[in-house]
């Protein structure tokens, strides 16, 4: 969906504040804006960073960002363009499974030239190699599978660094999709709060509902504030739609609780 077309499916889903993260890139802010100020939504500009920990990929959500800040704006190129040579081996992969113009194909389903393995996996369901989301990552795009490769996104401490800079708040996205085990995500959490990150999304369209809990507990144990996103990726491309998922448990503090736009829309 265009930035423009998202704002305005976000609002028919009630939605009243929406912050606008696309992968490792900025430039639908803009358009987002305007639609939203036309509206009379609130519209929170943010990014959701690629990052490498202990070899392990992550996602960490930059909200409030100034979009032009000089660091930020390099980093994301920076990652933009390794998303392209990301592409063309998992193409080269691809092909090696007997897969042929992949590259091609999943460049089709992204217009803006952003690519990413999402693009793929449209390409391969558009082709009959998998019926959904799920069956064609399981079969071809994770680790083991043929169209997986390998790759280094920025670090942590560059991501947080990027989004502190930028005046933004660093929340880790999605947290129950790593697969970490209680050790590792709890030096991930440690690390993170260490460096300046803020926010965990303790409600996720990607979560269970027994991650709530989880997640609300370990925002308590490290003093994070809890965060709440549908993790949104178009129609049929996304785990829950806009304005659909269930409120932060009341014990967590919201990583918006002090933010001016909110407050003004409860007073």
């Amino acid at each position: 969906m265009t930035p423009r077309e998202l704002v305005h499916h976000a609002a028919a889903q009630g939605v009243q504040v929406l912050a606008l993260t696309d992968h490792d890139d900025v430039a639908g802010i803009p358009e987002a804006r305007e639609a939203a100020r036309l509206i009379g939504m609130t519209l929170i500009a943010g990014t959701e960073i690629s990052v490498t920990w202990r070899n392990r990929t992550l996602h960490i959500l930059g909200l409030r960002i100034d979009p032009a800040h000089p660091a930020l704006q390099q980093g994301l190129a920076r990652l933009r363009a390794s998303r392209a040579t990301r592409a063309q081996n998992i193409a080269g992969e691809l092909t090696k499974a007997g897969i042929a113009d992949s590259l091609e194909g999943a460049y089709k389903h992204a217009p803006e030239g952003i690519i990413s393995r999402t693009h793929f996996a449209r390409f391969l369901i558009e082709q009959g190699h998998a019926k959904d989301m799920k069956s064609v990552f399981k079969r071809y795009l994770v680790k083991g599978k043929p169209g997986y490769v390998p790759h280094i996104w920025a670090t942590l401490d560059e991501a947080v660094s990027w989004i502190l800079g930028a005046g933004g708040l660093p929340v880790i996205a999605h947290p129950g999709r790593y697969d970490l085990g209680s050790t590792l995500l709890d030096a991930l959490l440690a690390e993170f709060k260490q460096l300046g990150g803020v926010g965990v999304e303790v409600v996720s369209g990607s979560h269970h509902i027994d991650n709530y809990e989880q997640f609300t507990r370990l925002a308590e144990k490290f003093g994070l504030r809890a965060s709440r996103g549908s993790d949104y990726h178009g129609p049929g491309h996304s785990y829950r739609d806009m304005g659909k998922l269930p409120d932060l448990p009341s014990r967590c503090q919201p990583v918006w609780q002090d933010w001016e736009e909110v407050l003004a829309l409860a007073a």
